[in-house]
């Protein structure tokens, strides 16, 4: 026997029932859950990049489980439910594939003889923009009483600081607020560098930690016009510093070193080592 959507959503029925549910279940709510939501987002992607395809199924099972819960208080107040979701997300995607639905219905579809190949992944984006603004200018018009829609409007607040500068900066560089090649970027690196020196050199904490904030922001604009994902790259860093550290305690460990007793020196010459592993 396979388990259904139907029994997903009645299984998350019974456990926020107050009488025949689970205690855990019952006492949670849309910020409550948001954390988890997070949390079980990272893991899919963790799985991913360390293509661990086998556990895959249940990383995105915890994950779905995530609309599942927002679709379920929705429906205890009213609001929407799983279905109003599952609507929205296809009208949504209908609209915003006319290349592939021209009509934007799923009964229609691109004219004979024109291959998805035909179609230039560049107009596609341009076209995705393009109705997204449109949708913020809607939004702007419904929400806030004629003040004009920004480029920047609906770019989550909670999202990683390191994400978040990436899609803002991606944003403002689609209205031309940009470099005009990386070697732009370079210097700005440069000059955002130069100017946390000088906070540290006038003795200025608080101007420091605003200018490496500064800095921060420029090397995510880099990887940007790299066409590389900032957060992607640092979780390879993180991944790689961690695989070489372990290594460094590893061997001395086997030399029966403890790492407080270790020169400097010593972790050195055993990271290069780990270094050199690397590459080969």
């Amino acid at each position: 026997m396979r388990y259904s959507l139907d029994d997903l959503l009645t299984l998350m029925q019974v456990l926020r029932d107050h009488e025949q549910g689970c205690p855990w279940d019952i006492k949670q709510d849309w910020d409550s859950i948001v954390p988890h939501t997070l949390e079980e987002a990272y893991e899919v992607a963790d799985a991913i990049e360390r293509r661990a395809f086998d556990e895959l199924p249940g990383e995105l099972g915890d994950l779905l489980f995530q609309v599942v819960y927002y679709a379920q208080f929705g429906a205890e107040e009213q609001r929407f439910d799983f279905h109003d979701i599952i609507d929205t997300l296809t009208d949504k995607m209908l609209r915003r594939h006319p290349h592939v639905f021209p009509d934007g219905t799923l009964n229609s579809r691109r004219p004979p003889g024109v291959s998805a190949r035909d179609v230039q992944t560049q107009q596609v984006n341009s076209r995705w923009e393009s109705l997204k603004a449109a949708e913020r200018d809607e939004r702007a018009r419904a929400d806030r009483a004629g003040v004009p829609a920004s480029v920047l409007d609906d770019v989550p607040r909670t999202l990683p600081a390191l994400s978040r500068a990436a899609k803002l900066s991606k944003r403002a560089a689609r209205v031309g607020f940009d470099w005009p090649d990386s070697h732009g970027v370079l210097a700005k690196i440069r000059e955002e560098l130069d100017e946390v020196e000088e906070a540290l050199a006038a003795g200025d904490q608080q101007h420091a930690h605003e200018e490496v904030g500064d800095l921060l922001f420029a090397v995510t604009n880099l990887a940007r016009t790299l066409g590389a994902n900032p957060e992607q790259c640092l979780r390879a860093t993180n991944a790689k510093f961690e695989r070489r550290f372990r290594y460094v305690e590893g061997e001395l460990g086997a030399a029966k070193r403890p790492l407080a007793e270790a020169t400097l020196d010593e972790m050195e010459a055993h990271w290069q080592a780990a270094k050199a592993e690397d590459t080969q």
